[in-house]
């Protein structure tokens, strides 16, 4: 587990990832990327499925339809009966309760789906971005606990697992507030047993000629439907009030249930008024809008009318807060970053957004959670923009944008307590523990990724680049690369126009990490270099050292070991002459395993003694845990597994001691490979098997492949070709698909022998053909051992 300066002895194994590890053996450095399918080992540690549970609540006080809702029952009876997976999408226009209907439907038929929904709102109509179809598929993947490292970074890749995670299952998907074919057609599962409902405002006329999609058409409500609606919303407040009146208070809303809640709380809360005084009320705005528009569409112009109506009846401050959330950058919000949009307490801000919720102009997601229906987030635009100045929305934007930074800085504080961050003026910002920034995360992530972007076209340059530098510590942790692309491509030019030669290093650095760990390893290094140019220019040493380090890090993953051992040299030379010891324990150390890899022991042994040295010196037992796990790989080469056993064993200790999950799972490789150098391939095969379960459990199917590749070779030893067969199958694929030559060589080869052992020598003949092509360019002992392993097989 190579290192980088990255709080090794950090107490909660759950976000010690690949940021701060690298296999001890470079054949084992693999990345997860593109990665579909998996082994299915037998027994209890076998995966129960996911069953998400999606679905928003029932709406409160729907109304019949029933005629539309006898319709789409036919279709789900006939549909399910001749076709792979139905699709039925509904369509009608802003505000007449697509949404809603479709929700109140799925209620109903839940128990026909009992491997769980899938619910996403793709927001096709918001003055925002719309959600992708890769960041829909993203949130699937996670429902169904796809680990996040396993998740692919291209759409059709991402397409492939969720057609494969929903093969065989009876599941619900929906997808709302779709804007075209695009965003829907890779959220369609492939084989029978799911019903996915799409709500629109456009008819995606291309799945109806192409998937055979049945369409709803769903219209204004009737009179009698729209009077019930208002009815059951304020009977107990306004018994009395005139049918015909009523009936008047829905047309002016056009029937469209979106305005007719909103009219209808308006008049609950006023039950002492007459209604021909609220109608009348509504009447002149409706006439204002109508004489301030040309527009034809009388559906729009009455739900206009209705929030303007609603809206100039708000107190001056619950309006001034409505219109100012309509900066907002993200898809949601709670109290907190509210009140820094309108510069007034939590507590008030509280107040407010319930007032708004009761109003019906905001929808509330959770207890403190809310967000805008689209069209009256546009409305809350208009609004802003009409009302406030260039520059109080440019503070009020700001205020917001500077919460999300503090509190990104704080959240990092408390997941990487030694993780380098972004200095910030007066951040007095903290999470009680890991646990809980971890939930403050989950919940924000979306916005803050909006954050970033909101900074950037605001002209913020400042928050742009130093938020999404913040949110790089984690995405490295949670392997989040789509969003740790995205920010990268965002700071980069943000940080370059404000800010200085460090800051912009400390970028590169950042954007070179996520290419190495996502396997772009020639990429990684070109960043790392454009950071260390910036750094010996600027006399900084200490970003030198961490700059030749991230590129030892990435050739050594590459398998170039000469040039890994050389920036490991000058990495300690450095530290040395800095007086950095806990970089020279790290270089040392890195150095160690490249030395491990090259086989010259001797070296190897005495760069791990002089980091171990000062490990302990410095306290930190999480790099003590990892110099051990590297000692035993140097012993073990040496000849000397029972020594190894010990120190691999007392680093095993240490994870444990740690609980660290992701120490654990990788050390338990280099355990099983210990237990096969003594003879006890059994308990060897147990190691692999509880190894290959946790790192999927971890999310780096990369390091369950070679818990497999090595799960094959024990299996060979054992005699039991057929098993081994299929995880070398298993473990070559993934490294195929990763592009990592190296670990697919050695896969290749393994399971040449074992083909050729079960009797068909012409198919490990081509494996090991293959194996050759992949070490082309490697010249080092254990590829010059392989290449003579595939050569004998062929003559042989």
């Amino acid at each position: 587990m190579a290192k980088e300066k990255s709080g090794s002895g950090a107490p909660d194994g759950r976000w010690e990832t690949t940021e701060s590890e690298l296999s001890g053996r470079a054949q084992d450095v693999v990345q997860a990327r593109d990665i579909s399918g998996g082994v299915h080992f037998h027994g209890s540690a076998a995966r129960t499925p996911a069953v998400p549970r999606q679905l928003p609540g029932d709406v409160r006080g729907f109304v019949n339809r029933s005629a539309d809702l006898d319709r789409l029952d036919l279709i789900l009876a006939t549909e399910t009966e001749s076709r792979l997976s139905p699709v039925c999408v509904i369509v009608g226009t802003a505000g007449v309760g697509k949404t809603s209907f479709a929700v109140h439907w799925a209620h109903k038929v839940l128990d026909r789906f009992p491997d769980g929904q899938l619910y996403v709102n793709l927001r096709g109509y918001d003055p925002g971005r719309p959600i992708s179809a890769e960041q829909a598929l993203e949130r699937f993947l996670a429902a169904l606990e796809v680990p996040r490292a396993a998740i692919p970074t291209d759409l059709e890749a991402r397409a492939g697992i969720y057609r494969s995670q929903l093969a065989g299952r009876r599941m619900l998907v929906v997808l709302d507030n779709a804007s075209s074919v695009g965003q829907v057609r890779p959220l369609l599962p492939g084989s029978p047993g799911c019903l996915v409902l799409v709500t629109s405002r456009s008819r995606l006329s291309g799945l109806v000629a192409r998937e055979g999609a049945r369409r709803l058409s769903l219209d204004m409500l009737d009179e009698p439907e729209a009077i019930a609606l208002i009815r059951g919303l304020v009977g107990d407040y306004r018994p009395e009030d005139d049918l015909a009146e009523v009936a008047e208070l829905a047309q002016l809303c056009a029937r469209l249930p979106l305005a007719l809640r909103i009219a209808a709380e308006r008049a609950a809360c006023r039950p002492r008024m007459p209604l021909r005084e609220l109608i009348a009320d509504l009447r002149d705005e409706s006439a204002l809008w109508d004489a301030l528009t040309t527009g034809d569409d009388e559906e729009s112009d009455a739900v206009r009318s209705v929030f303007a109506w609603s809206y100039r009846a708000l107190t001056e401050d619950a309006g001034r807060l409505f219109r100012l959330l309509g900066l907002h950058p993200g898809p949601d919000f709670g109290a907190e970053v509210a009140a820094e949009l309108a510069g007034i307490p939590v507590s008030r801000a509280r107040r407010l957004l319930d007032d708004l919720a009761g109003a019906h102009l905001l929808e509330q997601l959770s207890a403190r959670r809310y967000q805008f229906h689209d069209l009256l987030r546009a409305y809350a635009i208009d609004q802003v923009r009409l009302e406030e100045s260039p520059e109080a929305r440019q503070e009020a934007l700001r205020r917001a944008l500077l919460w999300y930074l503090r509190r990104a800085a704080a959240m990092v504080r408390a997941v990487a307590p030694r993780t380098a961050s972004v200095p910030l003026a007066g951040d007095d910002e903290s999470f009680s523990d890991h646990a809980t920034a971890m939930v403050w995360y989950e919940q924000e992530r979306p916005n803050l990724l909006a954050a970033v972007r909101g900074a950037a076209e605001a002209q913020f340059s400042d928050i742009a680049w130093q938020l999404a530098t913040c949110l790089h510590r984690v995405y490295a942790r949670l392997n989040h690369f789509d969003d740790w692309r995205v920010t990268g491509d965002i700071a980069l030019p943000a940080v370059r126009a404000v800010g200085g030669p460090a800051d912009e290093a400390m970028v590169l650095e950042s954007v070179a990490k996520m290419h190495t760990q996502s396997g772009s390893l020639p990429e990684g290094v070109r960043f790392h270099r454009a950071a260390l140019d910036i750094r010996r220019a600027t006399a900084d040493v200490a970003g030198e050292i961490a700059s030749l380090n991230g590129i030892g890090l990435a050739v050594l993953r590459a398998h170039r070991l000469a040039e890994a051992r050389a920036h490991f040299e000058q990495t300690l030379e450095l530290a040395v002459r800095f007086g950095d010891r806990e970089w020279e324990g790290i270089a040392a150390n890195n150095l160690a395993y490249a030395l491990a890899e090259l086989e010259d022991y001797e070296a190897a042994k005495a760069a791990h003694q002089r980091a171990l040295a000062i490990y302990r010196e410095l306290g930190d037992r999480g790099a003590e845990g990892d110099a051990l796990r590297c000692a035993s790989q140097i012993l073990r080469g040496a000849g000397n597994p029972a020594e190894a056993l010990f120190a691999i064993e007392t680093a095993l200790g240490i994870a444990q001691e740690f609980d660290n999950r992701a120490w654990e799972a990788w050390w338990l490789v280099e355990f099983g490979r210990v237990q096969v150098a003594l003879g006890r391939v059994d308990d060897a095969i147990d190691s692999y098997h509880r190894a290959a379960v946790a790192q999927r459990r971890i999310g780096d199917r990369g390091r369950e492949a070679v818990a497999l590749d090595a799960t094959g070779e024990a299996y060979r030893l054992r005699g039991q070709h057929k098993e081994a067969i299929d995880f070398h199958l298993r473990a070559s694929a993934v490294f195929r698909e990763l592009g990592d030559h190296w670990a697919l060589a050695g896969a290749l080869v393994n399971l040449a022998d074992a083909v050729a052992e079960s009797g068909d020598p012409a198919a490990a003949d081509e494996h090991a053909r293959s194996a050759l092509t992949a070490l082309d360019d490697f010249t080092d002992p254990a590829a010059r051992r392989l290449r003579e392993r595939s050569r004998a097989r062929i003559s042989g």
